[in-house]
């Protein structure tokens, strides 16, 4: 990447908001007098992507593949998103599954060292705000789940994510997303991805 270029992976627990504000971090960013022109791309998405050429036609075919054909979808897609040259890329992506048998890494070593982001944040929320958020969004089909519960999701996350700083070298922060602060939440990532060009 160039010199002020940045590839950011953004991560959060299902109800922080992320999506929403990475979304309007990128608007941000292309507000600036310097144009940084901001590319957000979501994990899975690159994925499926390329599990389509393989003659993939849907999200659930993809998941039943494999484990090596799985491994090398995810390398691919790690590959192409190392390989972008827009001023900030953005990736959106889940930093672990919670399966049966435990936490499963959405970015294990292999992957976070192809993409070898410049900098690594999580959208974070207080507990019981994303456990009220999760409970009234009826776009969304999701496990009912205590705060207690999350607070140990979130609590892994910052684990995972200062794991994944160790390994990358590159600096981690958390970014609070609090009920009606979406625009505050959005301010400080397009901050941290300007370097740090924008006023608070």
């Amino acid at each position: 990447m160039a010199g002020n270029n940045k590839r950011a992976i953004i991560v959060g627990i299902p109800g922080v908001g992320k999506t929403t504000v990475i979304n309007r971090a990128a608007e941000l960013l292309s507000t600036l007098p310097e144009k940084r022109k901001a590319a957000v791309v979501t994990y899975g998405t690159i994925m499926f992507e390329e599990a389509q050429k393989i003659g993939v036609k849907n999200r659930d075919e993809m998941r039943r593949l494999p484990v090596d054909q799985q491994k090398k979808l995810q390398e691919t897609a790690a590959n192409r998103i190392s390989q972008m040259q827009d001023d900030v890329v953005i990736v959106d992506t889940h930093l672990f599954i919670s399966t049966r048998e435990g936490y499963y890494p959405g970015l294990p070593m292999r992957l976070v060292t192809i993409m070898n982001p410049t900098n690594l944040i999580m959208v974070a929320a207080d507990p019981a705000e994303i456990a009220k958020r999760r409970k009234n969004d009826p776009t969304r089909q999701r496990d009912e789940a205590s705060a207690e519960a999350i607070k140990n999701d979130l609590d892994f996350s910052k684990m995972m994510l200062a794991s994944c700083s160790i390994l990358t070298g590159a600096p981690f922060a958390i970014v609070v997303n609090d009920d009606g602060k979406v625009d505050e939440a959005a301010k400080d990532v397009a901050s941290i991805l300007a370097n740090g060009e924008m006023s608070k």
